[in-house]
Formats: structure tokens, C-alpha cells, sequence
């Protein structure tokens, strides 16, 4: 929903204090005016924490909730020049009428699996930080336990919040008269412009390694064990010296795995998790590497494990004979000799496109198609000179696991911009028509909501304009 924002500029009068005690959100209700959150400082001063804007049903909303809506925004890098205090108080409104009417309709949320969620969140912006100090330092916290609190809330409200949205229009649909209406409502010059959309397909070669390669990092590994054992060698040093697993390495190989959720590949977990504590495990294989591990601790559900991962090399050999083969394999497809997606099925080392012909999908949309203008900018940098079935030269890549890769890609199916078509467009145009169905049901839903709950603005936010009717003036 969007805001208007015409505030009145004047100073703020002192707020009347009343007797009460809290360390916490809470509604104050008086019956002339729902001012402030008070604080007990000793048995006979109470400070002025916060000035109440606003009640919604349960709930409060402080001056200060909207300095730290813009100080999230802020940390989240996006632009505040144009946002107003108005703006983001009316978004504070609509939040906090779903979360009231959540509540009233007994929509749960699962707090074990948010504060798991919020040590995954936690872990791993420490990771991409660089450590815990500067995550807390970035965030302004004391306390690991105070961010995890905060983030516990944050997590929690918006998963009230998208509860109660899909409550609202879980059971709307849309009929094919529906939207044949909306497309005809549309005035012709005022039809939307769907963007170029096309088909990417790709064939992946990656280089083997050899089995003596296998060999040797396999024996490296049971040469670690054998020193940590027989001669108290210390994991954690080998872990820094020689894992080839960089995010974990600079921690001596440390993970913490929890049994109810999936954390790293299957076969890390179903080996970690048949260790005893203080076992060092054999070596063993996954698609990153060999491993071994050694379980230090047992903590309820959670496994405090350290690794160390080792990756056979692969030879220049090894890498000239997979862009020999994928040179071949382009030549024929060329030359007519046999069709993309068939020397996809035939060559490929990517299981997760071979078997469709190659074809890439979309992660937004999780379909083939690709808007030209959302296309990922690598992505869009080795496409955008081909024509429809031409076939790229042979492309050198990397990933997460393969350091030397080799690909050719081709686009398929492309459709340039264009007015929108009824029938060739059904989709998208039922897509829209649904979307603007859904937002008419909860701005009824709110318009409802909010003349059946108990809402109280205060001050300078009163002279807030506003879309809804947040001060039931009609």
C-alpha cells in the first residue's frame, strides 16, 4: 500500500507521564490520551523511554520503531532520500493490524524453527562479516543473545504477518471470463509491454580427476588421522593448514550440525552423525571432496563437529581432454550431426539441466523462460550476441566445487518486447489479473479490519495522510 505524506511541521509538546511501570512494549491506555512507555529507574523516579504514536488492537507502535524501520533500511543498502517518517509509520499500521487480527485468528507460528532459522541467519552473516564481533559491531548490539532476541522478533512478526496475507487470499482465483474482463478493461494504449523473454540451454564438461589422484588425497587424509591419534597432532591446526574448505578453514573446520534440519551434504551428515564424541571418522567421499571428520561435542540435537577436506587435483591433462570433448561435442552439434538437447542428455556433467536437453531454469520463477531484463548479468554478458540455435564458442567456467569448467550454451524459444496478447499472453494476463483480484481483497480486508479494531494514533502522526482510513473518519 502506498502512503501519501503531508506532514504538518510542528514541535512536539511535552507528554504527560503516568504511573506505570514496564520493560516492555505494552498498551497504556488512559481515557484521554495513550502517551507514553515509562521505565522504573528506583523506587521513586520513573523516566519517559519512548513516546506511544500509535495503538493497533494489541499493539503499540513507538517513535522509536520508525527510527529503526529507517535504520534497517539503511543497513539493508537501500536508498531513504524520498522515504518519510509518515510512510513508514502507515507500513508499521498495516503490520501491526496482521499481527493483531493473526493472533485473533489463532494463526501459530513455530518458534523452535524461527530461532533455528535465526542461528542459520546468524552463523552465516558472521561468516560473510568476517566474525562475530563485527556482526554485533555492524548491528549495534552488546550481545549475541540481544541480536539473536531482536532478529527472533523480527522473524517472528513478519512470518505472523505472511500468515495472515495468505489467510486472506488463499481462496482466491480467478475465472477465464475474469480475465477476459480485465484484459478488455485495459485501454489499448495503456496495455502492458512484456520484455524480450527467451530459453537458455547449457551442456557442462568438468575435468576428471584421476584415481590415483583419489588415492593420494585419500592417504593424505588417513596420514592426518594417524598423527592426531598416535601422536596428539592437533585437528584443528591441520584444519587451518591444509583443508581445502576456505569458509571453515579459518575456524579450524568447525561446523555445528543439528539432526532436524539439513545442513551440508548427505553423506557429511550421515557420517557425523555415527561418530562418538572425540571419534575421528575414515575417509570419505562427497561432491566436494574427501573428508574426514572428528565429533567433539553432543549437544541435545546439536553436533559440534570439525573437518578437513581435501580435492584430488585435477592435471592440465585432465583439463585439455574436457575441452577437447566439448569441442567435439559443439562441432557435431553444428554440424547437424545431432541436436542440442540430445548432446545435452549424451554429455553433460550438470544433473540438474542434462535431462531437461540442457535447459537452465529460472530461479524466480522456477519455469525455462528468462525476462532479458531480470537475466543474471553473467549470465545475459555470454548470451547476448547469440542468435536463436546458435551455439557458443566454448566458455571457461568456475563454481563453488570445480575450479576449471567448460560450457557452450544456446537460446531458444526467444520472443522479443511486445504489446500484450490476449492469446498469446494468457498467462502472464491471468498472472495480473489475480494479482490485482488479491490486492482488491485485502484492501477490503483491512478497510474492514480496521472500522472492527481498536486503533489510537497520537500527535504530529494524526496529520499523516493516508490511503486507509486509519483515523475512521467516515
Amino acid at each position: 500500500m502506498k502512503f501519501l505524506t503531508k506532514v504538518k511541521k510542528i514541535v512536539l509538546s511535552v507528554l504527560m507521564l503516568l504511573p506505570i511501570v514496564t520493560s516492555a512494549q505494552e498498551i497504556i491506555e488512559d481515557e484521554k490520551e495513550v502517551v507514553a512507555v515509562v521505565k522504573e529507574v528506583d523506587s521513586t523516579k520513573r523516566i519517559k523511554i519512548d513516546g506511544v504514536v500509535a495503538v493497533v488492537g494489541d499493539f503499540v507502535i513507538l517513535d522509536s520503531d520508525i527510527d529503526k524501520q529507517f535504520l534497517e533500511l539503511e543497513q539493508s543498502g537501500a536508498s531513504i532520500k524520498d522515504i518519510t517518517r509518515c510512510q513508514l509509520f502507515g507500513k508499521l499500521l498495516e503490520d501491526k493490524l496482521y499481527m493483531h487480527h493473526a493472533i485473533q485468528d489463532s494463526l501459530e507460528v513455530n518458534d523452535i524453527e524461527i530461532r533455528s532459522n535465526v542461528d542459520q541467519q546468524i552463523n552465516a552473516f558472521s561468516r560473510q562479516i568476517g566474525s562475530m564481533d563485527k556482526l554485533l559491531e555492524f548491528y549495534k548490539k552488546e550481545t549475541e543473545q540481544e541480536l539473536k532476541d531482536e532478529m527472533f522478533e523480527l522473524n517472528k512478526n513478519g512470518r505472523m504477518i505472511g500468515l495472515m496475507q495468505q489467510k486472506i487470499i488463499e481462496d482466491i482465483d480467478v475465472t477465464p471470463e475474469e480475465i477476459r474482463q480485465f484484459f478488455n478493461s485495459i485501454p489499448k494504449d495503456e496495455r502492458p509491454i512484456f520484455g524480450t523473454e527467451l530459453k537458455v540451454a547449457q551442456i557442462v564438461v568438468i575435468p576428471k580427476t584421476t584415481e590415483a589422484e583419489k588415492q593420494k588425497v585419500i592417504n593424505r587424509l588417513k596420514e592426518f588421522k594417524a598423527d592426531i591419534i598416535e601422536n596428539g597432532a592437533s585437528f584443528t591446526t591441520k584444519a587451518v593448514l591444509y583443508s581445502n574448505d576456505v569458509p571453515s578453514r579459518k575456524n579450524g573446520g568447525k561446523y555445528t550440525l543439528n539432526r532436524k534440519r539439513p545442513q551440508m551434504v548427505k553423506e557429511f551428515r550421515a557420517v557425523a552423525f555415527a561418530l562418538q564424541e572425540g571419534e575421528i571418522s575414515d575417509p570419505f567421499e562427497s561432491e566436494f571432496g574427501y573428508h574426514i571428520i572428528l565429533l567433539e561435542k553432543i549437544r541435545g540435537q546439536e553436533y559440534d563437529v570439525r573437518h578437513i577436506l581435501l580435492r584430488p587435483k585435477v592435471t592440465l591433462q585432465d583439463i585439455n581432454e574436457a575441452k577437447e570433448k566439448l569441442e567435439l561435442t559443439r562441432k557435431r552439434i553444428v554440424d547437424g550431426e545431432i541436436s542440442f538437447a540430445d548432446a545435452a542428455r549424451e554429455v553433460s556433467d550438470e544433473d540438474e539441466t542434462k535431462f531437461e536437453g540442457g535447459l537452465l531454469i529460472n530461479p524466480e520463477t522456477q519455469d525455462y523462460v528468462f525476462p532479458l531484463t531480470k537475466m543474471d548479468p553473467e549470465l545475459y554478458s555470454q548470451i547476448q550476441n547469440l542468435k536463436d540455435k546458435e551455439v557458443s564458442l566454448v566458455l571457461t567456467d568456475e563454481d563453488r566445487i570445480n575450479k576449471v569448467k567448460f560450457k557452450i550454451l544456446t537460446v531458444t524459444n526467444r520472443v522479443d518486447e511486445h504489446e500484450a496478447n490476449f492469446a498469446n499472453d494468457y498467462i502472464k494476463i491471468k498472472e495480473l489479473t489475480l494479482r490485482e483480484k488479491q490486492i482488491k481483497a485485502i484492501e477490503k480486508w483491512q478497510k474492514e479490519k480496521i472500522m472492527d479494531t481498536f486503533i489510537k494514533l497520537n500527535g504530529e502522526y494524526r496529520d499523516c495522510e493516508f490511503n486507509s482510513n486509519w483515523l475512521k473518519k467516515s
